[in-house]
């Protein structure tokens, strides 16, 4: 009775329970990816199969990027949606025929007919990041979950709240789609990040709208779309990105009246061309149209090396001949850097180069925490100022 009071009244997507149900207790890494199937997938419980000791859904995603339809075509899937389990666990789960899936304490979803199949770390990760470097920290965290994986019919319960402050941020796909619709968007065009917004990213963006308008759209909108799970320490805390994300708005870098700032949920796993097949057929689900793709997408330096794990350029090209993504037109990124000579973010013109100033992240980082300020353009001040504010805070803690 406890589980049939959660359950919204419009979602009867599965037959009432049977058999022995058993709690299990969630991560908040693995609370994200719950809350992101619950309407992702409308009118189609998420299920991982696994049959005769093949995972043949999560084959199909490591081999191919994509899943199957049974109804012909396919879903670009280039990342494994999967719950991670230790041997005790399968051992105290095996049988069941239905999990309670629990979070401080509460019930959020119902994993039912369970199937169980041998986490291949290894094989995961080498497919997934191209390399299996113990000290990427994602795949640091791989290596230490489980060793075997749960799929089965996944239902979500009810909404859930993380009750942070940023929940109205918050929103499913189908949410994103009303607000579009609400706002007369003929085009709606996304732009994903994990980092704080500088007027380089909003060059970007307003030269993207002007484009849009030239081709005839009478209303473009913006998805600002920042990422909001789990991301490396030295990433700047999503809070601290959404107060930055405010300024630029409030300073009217970006038009507030033409953009929808909203949280995409997922954890930022750092695997490059293969992760920004994710990021954007998740912003294509939500749908948007226009999709930017920046300089080295989802990438970071290889943690022994320094370099670049994956050749800057790929992301963009992946995107280009992915399948699964056909009805999102895929926007390049163009470079940007400080023009000393406009006083200005600009386009970079390589005959031009002595004109332009790269500032780094290292070095806006330690700008912010010694108190300095950027060239003037760089960024908006009252933005820059809660960028500040946050390094400022690591120093005195």
């Amino acid at each position: 009775n406890q589980v049939k009071s959660c359950v919204k009244e419009s979602d009867h997507r599965l037959p009432p329970l049977s058999g022995q149900m058993v709690d299990f207790g969630l991560r908040q890494g693995d609370l994200h990816i719950v809350f992101m199937t619950d309407d992702a997938f409308p009118k189609t419980p998420l299920r991982l199969v696994s049959g005769g000791g093949v995972d043949w859904a999560g084959l199909d995603c490591a081999g191919s990027r994509t899943i199957l339809r049974s109804q012909g075509g396919v879903i670009n899937l280039s990342v494994p949606i999967v719950l991670p389990v230790s041997t005790a666990d399968k051992e105290h789960l095996d049988g069941v025929t239905a999990m309670a899936l629990v979070y401080n304490g509460r019930r959020v979803a119902i994993l039912r007919n369970p199937e169980f199949y041998q986490h291949r770390k290894e094989e995961r990760c080498a497919r997934q990041w191209g390399t299996t470097c113990k000290d990427h920290p994602y795949i640091k965290m791989v290596m230490e979950s489980g060793d075997w994986l749960v799929g089965g019919d996944l239902q979500v319960l009810d909404r859930i709240y993380w009750n942070d402050g940023l929940d109205q941020y918050r929103l499913t796909p189908n949410e994103l789609k009303q607000k579009f619709k609400e706002m007369n968007a003929d085009a709606v065009f996304a732009f994903q990040l994990r980092n704080p917004v500088h007027n380089g990213h909003a060059l970007l963006m307003q030269d993207t709208q002007k484009r849009l308008v030239e081709r005839g759209y009478r209303r473009p909108v913006l998805l600002l779309h920042p990422l909001g799970g789990w991301t490396k320490d030295d990433d700047v805390p999503l809070p601290w990105r959404m107060k930055q994300h405010a300024a630029v708005l409030e300073e009217r870098v970006l038009d507030p009246d033409s953009t929808i700032v909203a949280i995409f949920p997922s954890p930022m796993m750092y695997a490059g061309p293969t992760e920004v097949q994710w990021h954007c057929r998740a912003r294509m689900v939500a749908g948007a149209n226009f999709y930017i793709v920046g300089r080295d997408p989802a990438g970071m330096p290889h943690p022994a090396t320094g370099k670049d794990l994956y050749e800057p350029s790929h992301g963009a090209k992946v995107l280009t001949m992915a399948p699964g993504l056909v009805s999102l037109e895929i926007v390049p990124f163009k470079v940007a850097a400080y023009n000393k000579v406009k006083g200005a973010m600009d386009f970079y013109e390589p005959k031009n180069h002595q004109d332009y100033d790269f500032i780094s992240g290292t070095r806006m980082r330690r700008m912010a925490r010694e108190g300095e300020n950027p060239p003037d353009g760089f960024m908006a001040l009252k933005a820059w100022a809660v960028l500040k504010e946050y390094y400022q805070s690591l120093e005195k803690a």
